[in-house]
Order: C-alpha cells, then sequence, then structure tokens
C-alpha cells in the first residue's frame, strides 16, 4: 500500500489476520510441539551428547548421504565423519585436550567443516577467524583467545603472514593446510622459506575411527569461539557457541521452524565462520542427515547455476545477498528451480515480496538473534515483513537515541512501547535463557540490563530497534549504537575512527552508516575534523584505510566539520550527521566520496549526488 506516494508496510498484525494465519498452521501444531518437546528434553541438564556425539550417529544411519556439497568437492557423511576423525586423532598427538582452543583460517571449503566437527569430537574449543579481517582486528582475534594449534589454509597464509610478527605464537603449533584449489605447497619452488610445514599428509595418515573421549562431552561444554564487532564498536569479541546451543538449532530449524528431510540441500554461500551459517544452516542439515552446499565467496551471478547443480531445496541468506540477486538480470525459468524455502535475516521490506516471486519461493523463514544472544525471533507463521515471534520472554522499550540511552520512569523501570511503535529490544535472561556471553568479562557485564521492570531481574540488551507488531511479533528497524551493517558484515565505527585519526592532518572523527539507494545495510560515512592549518592528502588517506581495514569497513563519504555536538556523558551526538546523510545541500561543507574503482575520494556537488541517488555507481 501506498501513504503521501511512498510505499508503506505493515506495523500492527490484526487479529483477524493472526486467526487466518494461525489456521493455516494448525495442522503442524502437534509436529511442531512433538518436536520442540522432544529437542527441549534432549538439551535439558547436561547430558552427555555433543555436535560429535550427533554426527557419530548420523554417518552411521546415512554413510552414503551427500554431508557436504561444494565446488571444491563432495563428501558423504561416512567421509565427513572419518576425516573429522582424523583430524581429532592428530589433535590429541599434538597434546589437546578438552577445553583447549584450536585456531581455525580457512575459506569456505570442505576442509573448514571437517576442522570444526574434529574439534567437537574431543571438546576442543574451534575458534574460527574471520578471514575477511586484517591488520589490527585480525592480530586482535588471534591473540584474544591463543590456540594451543593453529591451523591456516594456504589459500589464507599470505595475509596472515603480514602481521604474523605480532600475534602470539609463543608455545602454539603453527599448522598449513593444503588448498588443492592453489597447489602451491605441491610446487617447492613457489614455497615461502617462512612457510611452516604443511600437516594435509600428516592428516591423511591418521586413523579414520570415532574416538572414546566424544561420549565424555557434555551439552555445556564450549565447541566454538565465532567473532563478531557486536553493538558496542572496537575491536571484535569472541561469542561463545555451547554444545547446547548448537544442539537446540538442530531441532529448533530443523524441526519446528522447516521441516528438513534426508534428501534436501540447504544452500549456505556465506562465510561459515559467521552465525548465520554454523548455528543456523547447518545444524538442521546435520539433524536431518541432508546436506549443505557450500562456496568460497558468495555469487549473484553463479547464483542460479548453483540452485541447480546442488539442487538446493533452502537457501541461508543475509538481507544484502537478496538485495544483489534482486539486481541480477532476469532469466527464464528462475521460478521454477528446486529451492522453495529460505532461512535468514536482513530481508527488506521493499523486496520482500518481489523476492519471493521472482525466485518461486513458498516460505521466508526470516529470524533475528545475536551470536552471543539468549533467544531467536523466527516467522514460524509466515507473515510478510516480520521476524516473528520469540519463546524466550522479550520487551521493546522506548529508547531516548539522541541522548543514547533507555528511558525509565518514575520508579526507575523501563517504558515499554505501544503496538506498532519502534523501540530496543531487551530479552530477558534466567536458567532458562542464559547468557553465555562473551570471553571478556567487562564486554559481557556491558550488555547486562539490570532492574528493568523489577528489582534483581537481568535482561540482554540487543543494541536493536524493533517494532511491536502485536501478537508478540515484531519488525526489525535499526541498529542502535556505534556498529552497522554494510555488505553483510558489522563495522565496528570506533575500529574505522583509529584508522582515520592516525592519518596525517586529522585531528579526530566520527564514523557512522547512512542510507544508500539500492543498498542494504548503511554506507560508512566519516566526519572529520581537520587540525589546525594542515591539509589531508586524500589519495594517502584511502590507501591508509585500504591497507589497514577490511574492505566492507572503508568509509564511502567523507565530510569535513569545524566541530561535533556531544551528549552529558561526552559522546559525540551522530543523529543530525546520519540525518545529513552525503546530501551536499545538507552537509554545508567538504563533501567527498570514494568512488568504485577509484583510488582517491572525490569531491561531491549535486550532480554526483543525483547520479548516486539515481543508482548509477555500484558500490
Amino acid at each position: 500500500m501506498k501513504k503521501n506516494g511512498e510505499l508503506q508496510y505493515p506495523h500492527i498484525i490484526s487479529g483477524f489476520q493472526f486467526f487466518i494465519k494461525l489456521m493455516t498452521v494448525i495442522g503442524r501444531i502437534p509436529f511442531m510441539a512433538y518436536h520442540g518437546l522432544k529437542g527441549i528434553k534432549a538439551i535439558s541438564g547436561n547430558r552427555k551428547i555433543s555436535w560429535g556425539s550427533l554426527l557419530e550417529d548420523i554417518a552411521r544411519r546415512y554413510p552414503d548421504n551427500p554431508a557436504v556439497k561444494s565446488p571444491d568437492g563432495t563428501l558423504t557423511y561416512r567421509e565427513l565423519n572419518e576425516k573429522a576423525n582424523q583430524f581429532a586423532h592428530f589433535l590429541l598427538s599434538a597434546k589437546i585436550v578438552k577445553g583447549d582452543t584450536v585456531s581455525v583460517c580457512l575459506e569456505n571449503r570442505p576442509e573448514l567443516l571437517v576442522l570444526y566437527c574434529g574439534c567437537a569430537k574431543i571438546g576442543a574449543i574451534c575458534s574460527l577467524i574471520n578471514t575477511n579481517q586484517r591488520g589490527d582486528s585480525l592480530v586482535h582475534s588471534f591473540n584474544l583467545n591463543k590456540g594451543k594449534v593453529v591451523v591456516i589454509g594456504e589459500e589464507c597464509y599470505d595475509f596472515f603472514n603480514e602481521v604474523k610478527n605480532r600475534i602470539d605464537l609463543q608455545g602454539s603449533k603453527l599448522c598449513i593446510l593444503h588448498d588443492p584449489a592453489m597447489n602451491r605447497l605441491k610446487e617447492p619452488e613457489n614455497i615461502p622459506e617462512s612457510i611452516p610445514e604443511s600437516i594435509t599428509d600428516k592428516l591423511a595418515a591418521m586413523p579414520k575411527t570415532n574416538l572414546a573421549e566424544t561420549s565424555q562431552i557434555t551439552l555445556k561444554d564450549t565447541m566454538a569461539y565465532v567473532y563478531t564487532s557486536g553493538t558496542t564498536g572496537g575491536l571484535p569479541k569472541a561469542a561463545v557457541i555451547t554444545n547446547k546451543r548448537a544442539l537446540s538449532s538442530t531441532f529448533w530449524f530443523g524441526r519446528v521452524v522447516t521441516h528438513v528431510r534426508p534428501k534436501h540441500t540447504i544452500y549456505i554461500p556465506l562465510p561459515f565462520f559467521h552465525t548465520n551459517a554454523i548455528t543456523v544452516g547447518w545444524p538442521p542439515a546435520l539433524y536431518s542427515g541432508a546436506a549443505v552446499a557450500m562456496r568460497r565467496k558468495f555469487s549473484a551471478s553463479g547464483f542460479l547455476d548453483d540452485v541447480r547443480k546442488f539442487r538446493a531445496t533452502h537457501f541461508v541468506y543475509v538481507g544484502e545477498v537478496c538485495r544483489y540477486l534482486m539486481a541480477q538480470p532476469e532469466t527464464a525459468g528462475e521460478n521454477k528451480t528446486t529451492l522453495k524455502y529460505i532461512i535468514g535475516n536482513g530481508l527488506r521490506p521493499d523486496i520482500w515480496m518481489a523476492f519471493k516471486k521472482r525466485f518461486g519461493i513458498r516460505k521466508v523463514f526470516e529470524f533475528y538473534g545475536a551470536a552471543e544472544g539468549v533467544g531467536v525471533f523466527t516467522n514460524l507463521f509466515n507473515f510478510d515483513y516480520t521476524v516473528g515471534t520469540s519463546l524466550t520472554p522479550f520487551a521493546i522499550v522506548r529508547y531516548d537515541i539522541e541522548n543514547d540511552r533507555i528511558e525509565r520512569d518514575d520508579r526507575g523501570f523501563c517504558k515499554k512501547v505501544k503496538k506498532g511503535e519502534p523501540g530496543l529490544l531487551i530479552m530477558e535472561i534466567s536458567e532458562k535463557t542464559p547468557f553465555t556471553g562473551y570471553t571478556d568479562k567487562k564486554k559481557t557485564d556491558e550488555k547486562i540490563i539490570r532492574d528493568a521492570f523489577g528489582s534483581g531481574d537481568l535482561w540482554f540488551n540487543t543494541g536493536d530497534m524493533l517494532r511491536d507488531m502485536g501478537f508478540r511479533h515484531a519488525q526489525f528497524v535499526d541498529r542502535l549504537g556505534d556498529t552497522f551493517r554494510w555488505k553483510g558484515e558489522n563495522v565496528a565505527t570506533m575500529e574505522v575512527e583509529k584508522a582515520i585519526d592516525s592519518v596525517p592532518g586529522v585531528s579526530s572523527s566520527a564514523v557512522y552508516g547512512v542510507s544508500m539507494p539500492k543498498g542494504d545495510g548503511r554506507a560508512g560515512m566519516a566526519a572529520i575534523i581537520r587540525q589546525d592549518g594542515k591539509d589531508i592528502d586524500f589519495t594517502a588517506l584511502a590507501e591508509r584505510l585500504r591497507s589497514v581495514l577490511p574492505k566492507y569497513a572503508v568509509p564511502i563519504f567523507i565530510r569535513f566539520v569545524n566541530d561535533f555536538q556531544w551528549t552529558a556523558t561526552h559522546k559525540i551526538k551522530k543523529t543530525d550527521l546520519k540525518n545529513d546523510g552525503f546530501n551536499p545541500a545538507a552537509t554545508k561543507g567538504d563533501l567527498y566520496a570514494l568512488l568504485p574503482g577509484s583510488r582517491m575520494y572525490t569531491p561531491v556537488d549535486d550532480a554526483l549526488y543525483q547520479d548516486i541517488m539515481a543508482g548509477k555507481y555500484k558500490f
């Protein structure tokens, strides 16, 4: 529907709409309840079951079913289990025991899943390094949770080697894993002198048998660290993934939300060091004896070819990916493939219905949750434009964006929003919904809201604004604080500001995200105060930012200001800066853009602004 010439999307669910949707799913309620109760029973207490023991069971039941499909090769469940056992035996030979950390830095290829499962077999914690990180972020991720064994994929060695001297490897066993796609390790003249010995042949010689250690791993044991910039900015934090969380996801997403069967294939072209892949997409496939299809990097142009080649039935997405697909030229038969279900987060309302129609999608299982969160929202009822509802107690409370704080009443308690209104989402922390937090206790404490509605209660601060749609449903609105999403990644503004402030001629900076036409998420923009009497070399600025920041974190727009507005707690007020965006008429000062393919920032005038707004440039 349209209002005042602008497209509007439902903000409130009526009783009639809810009743109709309830009738469409009522037949599945006994099935959902059965598997929900079965799953709750399975993960109650601290039983000795784990990701590793589940893999053994599935490999025994479905040995010849494809477990992993990719352009780099296919593994059956028997092969995945055997290769995981070989890595586990290797870790034991390296004196790794339950609770030790193993750092893994590989691109999206089957070996990454093998190493993950191998760690799970003996209770080692797999620290999944984000291969997009560079410089300080990369060093921080390695050092935050030091690996007793560090496995670097051959394809990642060059950027690892650039910062190797800053990584604490004292007492660590550094290993290189061969990448068949590169084949460099088999050509001695191409091997750098400093490169460690490959362990590929050692793994192949290890036993393929299951291990006794697997039966001693419990639900509460930590199995992985996933690095996230969170919502407070700064360097990455390590979210803790336990066996209980991973196994909860197997039946929740595999049975209650969707009905994954052994013949299905879940296509996941997203990085497996992120939770959408590792804790949402993969678990239901493993639980059901189904396959996951992966590729090293997402390709919009190759998407349909992959769907057809892998016979994908499900697709795990982030919103940016869906927008990239919509930007591709239409081809015949797009809506007549095996793909019928998608599950992910960030599908924007403006393309929601068009995406479903174009690709023949029956159901969109949009969800909301954080890597470190205490609960998840899921679109069980297949409403459009919503993240659905949550079984975890939650509240959407009023938030003072200008002063960056929760609004409280005269008694000091949080105030809930009305239906149709946006507010900060908070989720209750309890024995049933514990907050495992980060490896950094201070960062953990910063995410806890105390005395929200009563003395002594604890709530998790998601850092996100959601809209109350009624009937315990919500619609995602935006992220709060100093983090925004661009190209499927969280951009920590403190990290970007640190890089900018190190450039000669810069006094201080404020980084934030601004809306882009035909873009998902927010493009990076920096407001900069110059040092008195000093000029800034724009080519050097661009080169500096590209060298120390991930590509997605380099600001696209820069403006210069004389001073910032500040809150009472000495934080820069970014609201007006965000509202001004990159419109030269609003900024009233020097404004620049880093255009695609350019090596330096270019002045933005009215003509260039109109071209950007018209979508002439593809950032």
